[in-house]
């Protein structure tokens, strides 16, 4: 099995980049079966900027431009996709953003037919959402960001595309143990990514 991790975040020091590689090293330690590919948006210099031709791509006037192309090969080859970021104003950062808008297509990701009905495309992928925030629970919850965030991301994006999302986690500065207890929970969401796979291949072999 292979997981997608896809990072947002230009600093390769920070928070979010040692959460990415603790994700990976649980991956890595579920099974020798089990593998990850990092993609480190900032680092690989993807171009977030919706233009022309992805206008063109989504009214089905052309084909997906080289590096569409290949983010979709990327995501074809995973089994899981797991996204790390901070959160920005509530939401993704502007980079992850633009890689969403570019990257999940129609045609792709989803599709409207001639009648206007929609397809969804993405059944088989499972989404593992990870966010580092600054602010506190009390503030997530007292003004509803939590339940926005997962509308507008978990249920917005990835369902109006019928990628299920298994895993979705905000870890805040205000958490006990900041920052090395994100540490060990970034390992633990890593190590379950594909342990129901694991435990269904047990089940099978034992049957």
């Amino acid at each position: 099995m292979h997981a997608l991790i896809v990072v947002a975040h230009p600093d390769p020091t920070s928070l979010t980049h040692a959460v990415a590689a603790q994700i990976a090293e649980g991956i890595a330690a579920s099974g020798s079966q089990n593998t990850f590919e990092i993609a480190d948006l900032a680092a690989e210099s993807f171009d977030p900027r919706f233009t022309l031709a992805d206008v063109a791509l989504h009214l089905k006037e052309a084909e997906p431009l080289p590096d569409v192309a290949a983010e979709h090969a990327r995501i074809d080859r995973a089994d899981a996709l797991v996204l790390v970021y901070p959160v920005y104003w509530w939401s993704f950062p502007g980079l992850l953003k633009g890689w969403i808008d570019r990257v999940f297509t129609q045609g792709w990701a989803y599709e409207e037919d001639a009648d206007g009905k929609l397809i969804k495309k993405l059944h088989r992928l499972p989404i593992h959402l990870i966010g580092l925030g600054g602010a506190s629970q009390r503030t997530y919850v007292r003004h509803g960001y939590s339940d926005a965030m997962k509308t507008q991301i978990d249920h917005g994006i990835f369902g109006y595309c019928g990628a299920r999302v298994a895993t979705s986690e905000l870890l805040l500065a205000s958490d006990a143990g900041f920052p090395d207890a994100h540490l060990d929970t970034a390992r633990e969401i890593g190590s379950g990514i594909f342990a129901s796979h694991a435990a269904t291949q047990a089940e099978a072999i034992e049957a």
